[in-house]
């Protein structure tokens, strides 16, 4: 689900978890050392950690240590394993519509000692969970409707106080999305960073 460029449409929405024979292991630095994680084909940048996310993870200041952290649109899980890594005592929600998604997160937090991770489909996220922390590479590519009802349901459970992150591309509407949010959807965001053609954006409640 995550990502703001890569493979569209049904590419986002393999139900079938990968075989032994798919996965496959990548090394990448994660919260500022060397991890070995498994991935496959059929999830958003398989291959390593997307510039997108990269820029995410350099910007976005310190996750609360305590509390529900949330990494929508989560993928093979490099936001959602970063957040773990940075904040163990917190319990990290990584949500994504691909199952394969999902299984490569489990074991990757299982591979890593990370117990703390809890990789679950939107509607298995229970309503009352709200998030002192939101970081998302969003999948800009399911189409303007759809980001946006996805960002309608989600950036409300950020709890006061709390803070979502979103990286998207500035060639792929990151300027009119803010616009939207802020004017429009009554969500006011802030443009906090620019880099290698991405937008970093806040929203704070």
């Amino acid at each position: 689900m995550s990502g703001t460029d890569g493979p569209q449409g049904d590419h986002y929405f393999t139900a079938r978890p990968a075989s032994a024979g798919e996965r496959r292991a990548i090394r990448v630095r994660l919260a500022g050392r060397d991890a070995e994680v498994e991935t496959a084909g059929g999830v958003f940048s398989p291959d390593h950690v997307d510039l997108g996310t990269q820029v995410l993870l350099r910007t976005v200041p310190a996750p609360p240590a305590t509390g529900d952290l949330l990494d929508l649109g989560c993928g093979w899980g490099p936001v959602a394993l970063t957040l773990a890594l940075l904040s163990p005592d917190a319990r990290v929600w990584a949500v994504d519509v691909n199952e394969r998604a999902l299984d490569l997160v489990r074991r990757n937090a299982a591979r890593l000692g990370l117990g703390n991770v809890v990789a679950a489909t939107p509607d298995d996220v229970p309503v009352d969970v709200a998030f002192a922390a939101l970081w998302s590479n969003p999948p800009v590519r399911i189409g303007k409707p759809a980001l946006r009802e996805l960002l309608l349901r989600w950036l409300p459970r950020v709890a006061p106080g709390g803070e979502a992150w979103l990286v998207v591309g500035r060639h792929l509407g990151a300027d009119p999305l803010q616009r939207w949010l802020t004017e429009e959807a009554g969500l006011p965001t802030t443009r906090e960073a620019s880099a290698k053609g991405f937008r970093v954006l806040r929203y704070g409640p």
